[in-house]
């Protein structure tokens, strides 16, 4: 090895000549030079921190449903002098009794039938069901159409005072007074004294069924 490489090895960082290293392991032997350890990309999240999120998360579904089966959405009317609700899910509408036309030899509890808008539909007197006192028409102006997969028909009302949530846990049996067949057709009553009607046994009640299939 010459004096000329032995020099031009020294000021490259080595003291034989050699294409060498410089101290701190920037070159290698062979020339390929070493970076710096350069991180990886962003570690994923802990495993265990997404199943508890997602536990979460789905905990919160049965949640809201157990708030909805804890509350009853009502439409709330007034019926002579007693104030009443039914649920609305057994409610497709409301209706302005302008008329109506009496059937001969029907029930009591049948006021007649009304067309609306081309459909032929039976108006049930819940007065008479729920034995009230029958003081005429009154202000009976409205008519609520109530159904299920079965059956279908109107019932009467003084006054549609609005809709809103009770809490199932509010309604309160029906009073000991309250005998008779209105009962039966009671779901309970809340400490304002609103009657909660039982949709279902209105709708399932066989007196009207029998009628509706005889029309």
């Amino acid at each position: 090895m010459s004096a000329e490489q032995v020099s031009r090895g020294r000021e490259e960082g080595t003291g034989d000549g050699r294409p060498g290293t410089e101290d701190g392991g920037r070159k290698t032997d062979s020339g390929i030079g070493l970076r710096s350890p350069v991180s990886g990309p962003p570690s994923q999240a802990d495993p265990r921190t997404i199943l508890r999120e997602r536990a979460s998360a789905l905990a919160r579904v049965p949640e809201q449903a157990g708030t909805a089966r804890e509350s009853l959405d009502v439409l709330e009317f007034r019926l002579g002098s007693e104030t009443c609700a039914i649920e609305t899910a057994f409610v497709r509408e409301v209706y302005p009794l302008k008329d109506f036309t009496p059937l001969p030899g029907t029930p009591a509890f049948v006021l007649g039938i009304v067309n609306i808008r081309g459909q032929i539909l039976s108006v049930v007197d819940l007065r008479k069901l729920l034995n009230q006192p029958d003081r005429g028409l009154g202000e009976l102006n409205k008519v609520i159409i109530i159904r299920n997969d079965r059956m279908e028909f109107g019932i009467l009302a003084d006054a549609i005072l609005g809709t809103h949530s009770i809490s199932r846990t509010a309604i309160q049996p029906p009073l000991p007074t309250v005998t008779g067949t209105g009962a039966e057709y009671l779901r309970g009553v809340t400490a304002e004294r609103v009657i909660i009607l039982d949709a279902e046994r209105i709708l399932g009640d066989e007196q009207i069924i029998a009628y509706h299939e005889t029309v």
